[in-house]
């Protein structure tokens, strides 16, 4: 069973409100949207997962100089 994907309209003026399902290019277009944010997120994701990586890269860096915790903790 498909479900029909719908939207509310609201007409100002009137304040009349219709549902109403969507066309087939909009549909087209939330998939787009979709993939669009799905890209993004993973960018973004990889970008957090890098940084926060290159952070342990660099306190351990730091606690090889011989930087305590709190040195460490001091320069953030």
């Amino acid at each position: 069973m498909t479900e029909t994907l719908m939207k509310t309209v609201i007409d100002c003026e009137t304040g009349i409100e219709s549902v109403i399902p969507l066309t087939q290019e909009e549909i087209q277009q939330l998939e787009i949207d979709r993939a669009d944010f799905e890209s993004r997120k993973a960018a973004y994701e990889e970008a957090a997962a890098a940084k926060a990586a290159a952070k342990a890269s660099a306190e351990a860096k730091l606690a090889a100089l011989g930087l305590t915790p709190e040195e460490i903790a001091a320069l953030r």
